[in-house]
Parts: C-alpha cells; sequence; structure tokens
C-alpha cells in the first residue's frame, strides 16, 4: 500500500556546499509539501467553520479530481466517480490545460456539493462521531472509485508551474516550491479578506457562531456552507494538481495527505486561515530539514520519522489546549441521542446458538466459501473490539488494525523467528496488544469523540510508517511469515491438505465465541454499567463517584486486547504478513464494516465479520455476480448510507425503556439482575441518556431545575463538535 509520505520526487536541487547550504536548500523545499498541506488545510478550516464537520474525507477529493485532469489531459476523457456503469465520456482529442483545469475544478466542486447535500447537511443534528464514521466511508468508497478507474501504479504529470533554478542563500532550488508557498499564502489572505469585510465571510462567520439565529435573520446556513464546501474542495484540486509534477500520484498516499493537513488546520485552531499556513509550511519544512539531519545524526535516520511530525504537532496542541476541536455555540445543538446497548437476555444461549450453527457452517461450506467464512470469523473477533470501545464507551478509534498489527508481527517474531511455542506466543502478542493500548488511553485520556478519533488517525499513520515500514520489523518486500499453531502434535494451521482446513475455522470460532461471551457479559458488570454512564454523559458519571479517567483507560486496554487476539488470527488465517495486512486504510474499513453491522452489540460484530474484506458475504457476491472488486465501493456506501438512515447499524433492536431499567432507590439490586454500587448512584440516569446530557422529566430528581413542556430543561445542554457534553 502507498503511504502518504510527503511530496518528494524530481527535485531540481543541487545539495552541495556548506552543510548550511544544505539545510537551506531543504527548507526551501519543504515549501512545496508545506503548500499542500496547507491548501488542504484552508478547506479543512472552511468546512469547519461553516458547518462543523471535519472532513477527512477531503484528501480523497483532492485525489479524484487530480486523476480527472490527468486522464483529460492524456486521453481527453472525463471519468465520472461511478462503477458498474460506462463512466468515460470522451471530450476532445486535443485536450488543453485550460479544459482540463476548469472541468477538473468544476467535478471536484460538484462532488463536494453532492456530499454535502445528501450525507453531511441531514448528519447536521447526528452524533458528531457519525460524520467521521461517514467521511471514512466516503474515503473508502472514492479510494476503490479511483483504484477500478485508474489503477493502483504511480503516475506523474507534466509540470504545470514553471521550475527554473534559483539560487536563494547559497542553494539552489526549483522556482515551482516558491511559487507554491506563494498561492496559497495568497489565498490564505484572501480567504480572510473576504471572510472579514464581505457579506458572504460575515455570514459564514455567523453561521459558525449560531445558525439557527443567522436562519431567523433570513440567511441560509444551507447554501452558505455548501458554498464553502465548494470553494474547500476547488482549493483541494488546485492544490493536488499543482503538485502532482513533484508527486506520485497514487489512490491511498494522495488521500492519506489529509493527515499533515489536519494537524495544520488544528494547529490554526480550525479558525485561523493564517495560522493554519504557517503550521502547513512549518509541517513541511520540518519533514524535509529532517532528510540531511538524518544523514548527520545517526540515530535519528529511522524509518518513519517524517511521519512522526505532524503527530507530535497534534499532541502538543493536545497538551496546551486540551482538546483538539474548539467548541461551536448554537450550530452543535445535538438531537440524535445514542443509540441503545440493549443487555443480551440470553448471553449463554446465543453463545450455544452461535457455535453450533458455526460448526455446521464450517463442516458443510467448502473451498472459498469455507475460507471466507473463517476470515469472517477472525474479523469479527477485531470487530468486538469497537463494541468496547466505542459502543459501550463512546470512544472512536481509527487505530484498531494498527493495535491488531502490533499483536499480528510480535507473533510472527515470537512463534517464526524464537520458536516461542503456541498458545504462549499469541498471549504474549496480546498482552503487548493491550499494552500499547494502555498507553494509548493513557495518552488521549483527556481527549473523546472526535478528537480521539483524530489523534488515533494521526498516530495510526506514524506508526504504520516508523513500525510497519521498518524492514526490521515487518520483513521487507518479502513479509513476515507466521508458522501454524501446533498443540501436541496437533496442527490447527488453515493451510495443509483439505485447505482451508476446519481445523483453523474451529479455533478462531472457539476464540470469537469466548470474546464474544466475555464482551456480552461486560455489558451488565459494574465495569459496563461504569463505561455506558460515561458513554452517556461524562460530567454526569463523575459526580457519581465514576473514576471517568480510569474508565477510559480500561476500555483502551481491553480493546487492544480484543483487537490483538484478532490480529494474531489474521496471521494464522495469512501465513505471511505486511505492511498491507494492518495499514491504515485497513483500519478505516474496518471501522467502515464495524459501523455498518452495528458497535452497540455483539452480533454486530458478528455481522460486521462477515462483510470483512474477502469475507463470507463478499465471497459469495463474487461468486454468484462477479461483485469482488466493488466490495470496498459497496462497503463505503453503505456507512455513509446508514450513517444518515440508521446510525445504530443494521444489527439495532430499539428498546423500551422500562421501571426495571432503573435501579431501586435503595440502591439493591434490581430485578434484572444487576448489581448495585454504581446503579444506586446512577438510578436517575436512563440508559438511552443522550450524548448532551438532558433528563426526561418524569424522572428529574427534585429541585433540578425548570423544564420545558418537551422534558428537556430550559438552556438545552449542547454538544460540543468533539462528540462529548458540554
Amino acid at each position: 500500500m502507498s503511504s502518504a509520505r510527503p511530496p518528494a520526487g524530481r527535485d531540481v536541487v543541487r545539495l552541495l556546499g556548506s552543510p548550511v547550504d544544505t539545510y537551506v536548500a531543504a527548507l526551501l523545499l519543504g515549501l512545496g509539501p508545506g503548500a499542500v498541506y496547507a491548501a488542504l488545510g484552508l478547506g479543512l478550516v472552511l468546512t469547519y467553520r461553516a458547518s462543523g464537520v471535519i472532513n477527512i474525507a477531503h484528501g480523497a477529493f483532492a485525489m479524484y479530481a487530480t486523476y480527472q485532469y490527468a486522464e483529460l489531459r492524456e486521453v481527453g476523457d472525463l471519468v465520472l466517480p461511478v462503477v458498474g456503469l460506462p463512466p468515460r465520456i470522451h471530450l476532445t482529442d486535443t485536450p488543453s490545460f485550460a479544459l482540463a483545469l476548469t472541468v477538473s475544478l468544476v467535478m471536484a466542486a460538484l462532488l463536494s456539493l453532492v456530499t454535502y447535500l445528501l450525507v453531511f447537511r441531514p448528519l447536521r443534528r447526528a452524533q458528531p462521531m457519525m460524520t467521521v464514521v461517514a467521511a471514512v466511508g466516503l474515503t473508502i468508497a472514492l479510494q476503490q472509485v479511483a483504484v477500478i478507474q485508474f489503477g493502483t501504479g504511480n503516475r506523474f504529470l507534466t509540470p504545470v508551474l514553471p521550475q527554473h533554478a534559483l539560487h536563494v542563500a547559497g542553494a539552489t532550488v526549483s522556482s515551482d516550491r516558491l511559487l507554491l508557498a506563494a498561492i496559497v499564502v495568497v489565498a490564505a489572505v484572501g480567504l480572510w479578506a473576504v471572510s472579514r469585510w464581505t457579506m458572504f465571510g460575515l455570514a459564514t462567520r455567523a453561521v459558525a457562531d449560531d445558525e439557527e439565529t443567522t436562519a431567523l435573520l433570513g440567511r441560509r446556513p444551507a447554501w452558505i456552507a455548501a458554498v464553502n464546501w465548494m470553494l474547500a474542495a476547488v482549493l483541494a484540486a488546485l492544490a493536488g494538481i499543482l503538485v502532482a509534477p513533484i508527486s506520485s500520484l497514487n489512490p491511498t498516499g494522495y488521500s492519506l495527505l489529509v493527515v499533515p493537513a489536519l494537524a495544520a488546520a488544528l494547529i490554526g485552531g480550525l479558525s485561523s486561515f493564517g495560522l493554519t499556513v504557517a503550521g502547513a509550511l512549518a509541517i513541511g519544512m520540518a519533514q524535509a530539514v529532517l532528510l540531511p539531519l538524518q544523514q548527520d545524526v545517526s540515530w535519528l535516520n529511522q524509518q518513519g520519522m517524517r511521519e512522526l511530525i505532524p503527530m507530535i504537532g497534534v499532541l502538543v496542541v493536545a497538551g496546551r489546549r486540551g482538546t483538539l476541536i474548539p467548541g461551536r455555540s448554537a450550530g452543535a445543538v445535538a438531537t440524535a441521542p445514542l443509540p441503545v446497548v440493549t443487555p443480551s437476555r440470553r448471553p449463554l444461549a446465543g453463545l450455544l446458538v452461535g457455535v453450533v450453527v458455526g460448526v455446521i457452517a464450517l463442516f458443510v461450506l467448502a473451498g472459498n466459501y469455507r475460507l471466507g467464512l473463517e476470515r469472517s470469523l477472525a474479523a469479527a473477533v477485531v470487530c468486538l473490539s469497537f463494541v468496547v470501545l466505542t459502543g459501550y464507551v463512546g470512544q472512536l478509534s481509527l487505530a484498531q488494525m494498527t493495535l491488531a498489527g502490533v499483536a499480528g508481527f510480535l507473533l510472527a517474531r515470537l512463534q517464526g523467528e524464537l520458536g516461542v511455542p503456541f498458545p504462549i506466543a499469541p498471549i504474549l502478542a496480546t498482552i503487548a496488544a493491550a499494552a500499547a493500548g494502555l498507553f494509548l488511553g493513557v495518552v488521549s485520556r483527556r481527549l473523546r469523540g472526535v478528537d480521539l478519533a483524530l489523534i488515533t488517525l494521526v498516530a495510526g499513520v506514524a506508526i504504520q510508517q516508523a513500525v510497519f515500514g521498518n524492514p526490521l520489523v515487518t520483513g521487507g518486500l518479502k513479509g513476515s511469515s507466521v508458522p501454524s499453531p501446533t498443540v501436541f502434535g496437533l496442527d490447527l494451521g488453515i493451510s495443509g491438505d483439505g485447505f482451508p482446513r476446519t481445523r483453523y475455522g474451529l479455533l478462531t470460532l472457539a476464540v470469537l465465541a469466548a470474546c464474544g461471551y466475555g464482551v456480552a457479559r461486560l455489558r451488565t458488570a459494574p465495569l459496563g454499567r461504569e463505561m455506558l454512564a460515561v458513554r452517556a454523559n461524562e460530567r454526569a458519571a463523575a459526580a457519581a463517584g465514576i473514576d471517568v479517567r480510569r474508565t477510559k483507560i480500561l476500555a483502551f486496554t481491553l480493546s487492544a486486547a480484543i483487537a490483538g487476539l484478532g490480529g494474531c488470527l489474521i496471521g494464522y488465517s495469512q501465513g505471511r504478513l505486511s505492511l498491507d495486512s494492518f495499514g491504515v486504510t485497513a483500519s478505516l474499513l474496518f471501522l467502515a464494516i464495524a459501523a455498518v453491522g452495528g458497535v452497540t452489540s455483539v452480533g454486530g460484530a458478528v455481522v460486521a465479520g462477515l462483510l470483512a474484506p474477502n469475507g463470507l458475504v463478499f465471497t459469495a457476491l463474487d461468486r454468484m455476480f462477479g461483485l469482488g472488486e466493488y466490495q470496498q465501493v459497496l462497503c463505503g456506501l453503505a456507512v455513509v448510507a446508514l450513517a444518515v438512515l440508521r446510525p445504530a447499524g443494521l444489527v439495532h433492536r430499539p428498546a423500551r425503556t422500562s421501571r426495571r431499567d432503573a435501579a431501586p432507590p435503595d440502591g439493591s439490586p434490581d430485578p434484572s439482575g444487576r448489581s448495585g454500587g454504581v446503579d444506586a448512584r446512577l438510578a436517575a440516569l436512563p440508559g438511552w441518556l443522550p450524548a448532551f446530557g438532558w433528563l426526561p422529566t418524569s424522572r428529574r430528581p427534585a429541585g433540578s431545575g425548570r423544564s420545558t413542556g418537551s422534558g428537556r430543561p430550559v438552556g438545552a445542554h449542547r454538544a460540543d463538535r468533539s462528540g462529548g457534553a458540554a
């Protein structure tokens, strides 16, 4: 898989002379990638100011528009972002630069407009995390559409900006880098002037402050936001086209350029155009100067060091401000409650039924269908980690497959190279993944919701390059071999006579059954009740005596351990692991399928496993209808549709609240078998409490304040865009 490396291609630079000249040249070269980060960061600021959305699909928009420009320049074809239909329209045999640029920018604007009106506008009152999930679905779908339409090979385009050699401070650099930096600075100044001195800019600032009041004054917040979205897409597309000649164009690498751009936008507080551009240029120059610095300082000459710079910037912002995303006022009123996490009435009976069905399916199915089922069972274990972290605690992580990769690659090293036997090797690998989750939980214990999603995305990209991209860890191009698990001479691996063998399927089914039963029981355990209280309202949970940070850290650790088990099973299934097995794209895809299945129940994780890449469902679709190459497109579109229409996922049963849901006033165990302790202190907190924390009138404690006829207290609590209650 291609990485999100900063653009560093055909450089017209002469790194000769004194070391000072070398570093000056490197700094000036860094203006090129820094300008791209700045243009993308300005787009992120525009979309957030206008709609409160952190659009991590922003890089995917730039990627597709750049491919469209390339196709028009090379063959004169307009390529629509659709699959299954003839997508190409031949426009001309003699394409010009003006035509290609105009069509590409218009396509980017229209794609962004349709996306906003059909996806993100309907989600304006949803939980903020759902916008991240929808953006992940869009990224996955657009990446796969680009793969189908244009292929996966790297492409270089004809330079757009002049590339003359310039002599600056004793160094010789290409003029296009300086021109790129000048363009984004001018764009930032123009955006600042528009926002400060024009009626449209003032209306945009008013929407950011108070959308409802702005609408009452006769403005149209939807169209104000739509124009900002189109402007952001045009900036992103223009940056992608201008940088393409000095950077390799590929679906994944271009999409992940949004990560350093996001770091720059967060440095600017998602509001300041000037600070965003300054932060982006600083990141680009720091990454560029690190290259000669690694030659002079041996301990810095490590894989993936440049990808650590955006992560360091994000961590500094989080440490200084206590949050990544600034709050929005009236425009951030959330009306959709969190989905109910209903306890399993008979978890043991469900376990037995599921095991029986799984065993029968393993023996009935054969060939590719059995292989797809066994891969689905392993993927379902990873999806269970989302149930604990997102479903129970309300924390959204975009690095679960990264944690699974920690266990997978360590398993290959322990069992393949050191000869540690099964089951000791996977146990040690799982403990290592849990330790990584513990560290992540400690670092991000003050963050929640979208804040956490963003920092795990940045961290996932950094770990992918610094750890998984290291040949000493992953084995380089040949990958890391994972031997088959063996117990008392009995080979439980997937390879051998009768491939795929049922023994591996039974092993995977046993692990899934044990993890699923444990997650189901956790829902009704005291720790599970504490997790749900934290998910509903952190301040109310803390007031009830719950240690919120401890609960979050435990959830991270347990979730990482489950993901680590899944990573071990995936390693046994594939037999040889590579960077693609646990990259950032894999993390986004697993989040997508977990969201489709539903993150509030064990059944949702099982359904998500069936929808996994090369799982049972897509194996059947490929064998019967030839839809194998469209599985990621279908999955991404399904995530987007469900985020709008059914946020709780396919497997979700709306629960009716009853008197049994509340603990008795004296704190004794209730008839449903839930223990006292925390329930006694949280008797007034119903399980379906919305994220912004209001209580129905019928259950409000005495003296808790006035209430309106709708059951919401006067002065409704508003949810900030980080996903928590404000």
